[in-house]
C-alpha cells in the first residue's frame, strides 16, 4: 500500500479509475462525469476531440520545461521557440484544471484524503512520436531523448504538485507508454524507408522511464496498450502500479503477470471494452477475465481487493458518450465486487 507522509492511502486495490481520454469536447460535463462516477480515483480528463494540443502527445507541450512543440505534416516536432501549439496546449490544460477543480469542489470538501490521477505520455512513447527539427524521431538521438525526459520529469513534478495544491488532494501520476513494446523491439518506423530507428536496449529504456517515474515523488502508474505489454521491464521499473488491457495477455505473459504481483506492484486491469459490445454487458462478464487470471496464476482472490484496480481497456475517446458512461459504471461495479467479496464470485 502506498501512503503519503500523513499516512493517507493514495493508491489501493478494489477501486476503479479511467485511463484518460474521453469523447466529445465539453470539458465541464466530462469533469463532472469523471468525478461523479470514479469517486475513489477520478482523473484529469483528456479530450482529444478538441484537436491540436489536446491529445496525449500534444498535451505534453504544456508540461515540458524549456521545450515546446510545433506541428509538422506528420506529427508534433520540437520547436525552437514557443508558438501556437504550446500556447494552445497550455490554455487547454488550464481550462481542464479549472473544470476539474469546479467538479471536485461540488463533489465534496477538500482536505479529506481524497485522491486524483493525472496523465502524461511516458518518455519513451514521447520520444518515439515527436520529431526533431530535421524530421527524424527524437528517439534517434540519445542526447535529445535525455533532454526530453529531463524536461518532462521536471514539468510533470510541477504539474502534480500544482494539482495536489489546487484540489487539496493526494495525487497519482499515470504515464502512458503505448509505444513501449515497439521501442524495445525496434519496430518504430523512421522518417522514410531509408531510415530506421534502433531498438532501445532494456537497461537504457528502464533508465529513461525511471527518470520520469521517480520525479513527481508520488505513486506512479505506467499504462500500456501495447501487445504484448513489456512486463519484464515494467516490473523492474520504480512504478507503483502497472496497467494493461487484459485482452493483450496470453499464456506467454502469465509468468510476467505473476512476477508483477510477486514484486508487490498494483495491477490496473483493463477489463472494460473501450467500445460498446453487442448486447448488454454486466459486471459479471467484465469481472470474469480478471478473476480467472488471478485463479490461473494461483494467487488468493483477496489480491483483487488488495492490489487490483479496474479500468477500461484503454482511453474512451473513440467511444460514444453513452458507452463511455456505461464503461465507468461497469468499472465501478466490478471494483466494488472485487473489494467486497471476490472469494464468492462464481461463473457457473
Amino acid at each position: 500500500m502506498h501512503v503519503t507522509s500523513g499516512e493517507q492511502v493514495v493508491l489501493r486495490g478494489g477501486i476503479a479509475t479511467g485511463v484518460g481520454s474521453w469523447p466529445g469536447t465539453d470539458v465541464r460535463e466530462a469533469a463532472a462525469t469523471i468525478v461523479g462516477e470514479l469517486g475513489s480515483l477520478p482523473h484529469l480528463v483528456e479530450l482529444p476531440g478538441r484537436g491540436v494540443g489536446s491529445d496525449l502527445i500534444g498535451r505534453a507541450s504544456a508540461l515540458l520545461v524549456d521545450m515546446q512543440f510545433e506541428t509538422s505534416t506528420r506529427a508534433y516536432r520540437i520547436a525552437p521557440r514557443p508558438g501556437s501549439v504550446s500556447r494552445r496546449a497550455f490554455d487547454l490544460l488550464r481550462t481542464d484544471l479549472d473544470a476539474l477543480e469546479e467538479a471536485w469542489e461540488t463533489a465534496g470538501p477538500a482536505g479529506t484524503g481524497r485522491s486524483v490521477k493525472v496523465q502524461a505520455p511516458g518518455p519513451l512513447t514521447l520520444a518515439a512520436q515527436v520529431e526533431l527539427a530535421n524530421g527524424h524521431r527524437v528517439l534517434t538521438d540519445p542526447g535529445a531523448v535525455r533532454d526530453l525526459s529531463a524536461s518532462l520529469a521536471e514539468g510533470l513534478a510541477e504539474h502534480a504538485a500544482e494539482v495536489g495544491k489546487r484540489l487539496g488532494a493526494n495525487v497519482v501520476v499515470q504515464l502512458d507508454e503505448p509505444s513501449l513494446t515497439a521501442v524495445l523491439d525496434g519496430s518504430i518506423r523512421g522518417a522514410s524507408v531509408l531510415h530506421t530507428v534502433r531498438a532501445v536496449p532494456e537497461p537504457e529504456a528502464l533508465d529513461i522511464l525511471d527518470t520520469v517515474v521517480t520525479a513527481p515523488g508520488v505513486p506512479v502508474l505506467v499504462h500500456t496498450c501495447a501487445e504484448p505489454p513489456a512486463l519484464g521491464l515494467l516490473r523492474r521499473s520504480s512504478a507503483a502500479a502497472i496497467g494493461f488491457d487484459i485482452a493483450t495477455i496470453g499464456s506467454r505473459d502469465l509468468d510476467g503477470v505473476g512476477e508483477l504481483l510477486d514484486s508487490g506492484k498494483f495491477l490496473a486491469l483493463g477489463l472494460v471494452p473501450t467500445t460498446a459490445p453487442t448486447g448488454r454487458v454486466t459486471w459479471r462478464e467484465t469481472a470474469e477475465p480478471g478473476v480467472r487470471l488471478i485463479d490461473r496464476l494461483g494467487f488468493p482472490r483477496r489480491l483483487l481487493r488488495e492490489r487490483v484496480l479496474v479500468t477500461p481497456a484503454c482511453g474512451l475517446a473513440g467511444a460514444s458518450l453513452t458507452w463511455a458512461r456505461r464503461a465507468l459504471e461497469l468499472a465501478t461495479e466490478t471494483a466494488r465486487v472485487f473489494a467486497q467479496e471476490p472469494e464468492s464470485i462464481s461463473f457457473e
